[in-house]
Parts: C-alpha cells; sequence; structure tokens
C-alpha cells in the first residue's frame, strides 16, 4: 500500500505518520508541499494521501484534481476547512482527530483500493488486431512446420512465454523471426 503523509507542518506530518506506523501501514513518504506529494505519486500507480486541508503551496482540492486516478485522499481538517462539496475519491476526517477514527479510515480505503487493484488484474488483457494477427501467423507456422494442431500451437506458444517471461505476442515475434515468418 502506497501512503503518502502531507501537512504543511513536518512535525504534523510525523505524528501522522507515527500513528499510522503503529496502526500497520507503511508511509513511503512525508511531505510539506503538494508538489512534493505529486512528484512522489508520479512514479506509482495507486495509492492513500493522508493530508491536512491546506498544504505550503495548494489546498487539498486542488492537489486531489492533480493526482494519478489510482489515488484516494484522507484530508484530516476542522469541519469548518471543508468545501461545499467534497472531490470524488476524497474523504474527510475532523480534527481534532481520534486515532480510532484515523485508523478505520485508513483500513476501509486500503480494503477498497485493494479490491480494485484485484479488479483490475482480473480483467483480461485486450490484445491489438496487429497483435492477434501476430500470435495467428506464429500458430499457423508451428501447426505446418511441426504438424501440431491449433490448440498445440496456442499451448506451445503460451509456455514459451512462460518459460522466458514474455508476453505471448513478444513469443509470437520470436518464433515468425526464428522460422523466418
Amino acid at each position: 500500500m502506497n501512503v503518502i503523509v502531507a501537512f504543511p507542518k513536518i512535525e504534523n506530518a510525523r505524528s501522522i505518520k507515527s500513528i499510522l506506523v503503529k496502526h500497520g501501514f507503511q508511509v513511503g513518504k512525508v511531505c510539506v508541499t503538494g508538489a512534493q506529494v505529486l512528484q512522489y505519486a508520479d512514479g506509482l500507480a495507486d495509492g492513500i494521501v493522508v493530508c491536512a486541508s491546506r498544504l505550503q503551496d495548494m489546498v487539498y482540492a486542488q492537489l486531489r484534481e492533480y493526482l494519478p486516478p489510482g489515488f484516494e485522499m484522507l484530508v484530516l481538517a476542522p469541519p469548518n476547512a471543508w468545501e461545499e462539496s467534497t472531490p470524488e475519491g476524497v474523504v474527510c476526517l475532523s480534527m481534532p482527530l481520534k486515532v480510532h477514527e484515523l485508523a478505520s479510515s485508513m483500513e476501509m480505503m486500503a480494503y477498497a483500493l485493494e479490491r480494485r487493484r484485484r479488479r483490475r488484474r482480473a480483467q483480461p488483457q485486450r490484445r491489438s488486431q496487429e497483435e492477434e494477427q501476430l500470435i495467428q501467423k506464429a500458430k499457423g507456422i508451428l501447426m505446418e512446420r511441426n504438424h501440431m494442431t491449433e490448440k498445440e500451437a496456442y499451448r506451445y506458444l503460451q509456455k514459451s512465454s512462460m518459460d522466458s517471461g514474455t508476453g505471448l505476442t513478444e513469443t509470437a515475434q520470436m518464433i515468425l523471426s526464428m522460422m523466418g515468418g
């Protein structure tokens, strides 16, 4: 789980980090500006940003707008700091903070993030028309030259792909280049 903590005062950020770590969360980065958050988040697919409503260089709504789409945000601030309509992907907790509320909110958000990750991985990856044609051509060559059925040729491609740690399309390209196809 990628957790980023951001508060305008580094002491506050470190305190929140300490609470999260005590509750089993691993905090990857502590920041004081939105720019630092964005720079760190840029290399990640998803995660949770725990922050104040206002950082040194931007407010939480701006930060949410610039974050990659896989990120959620948990904003800790006094009730008068909220905007009338909270942006999508933002959970708000009122200050003064209750530690158990922070921990349970983080657990809920982490669970939802993990479910989205699993769903993404479970979706079959779509191949382009060109990739499908490469695979079909490689199967055709294997069937012709090695007297395989279509099913055997496809299984051979799959096994070769897994053994070499490459994708099916790359494996088909290798077979085509080796067999002059």
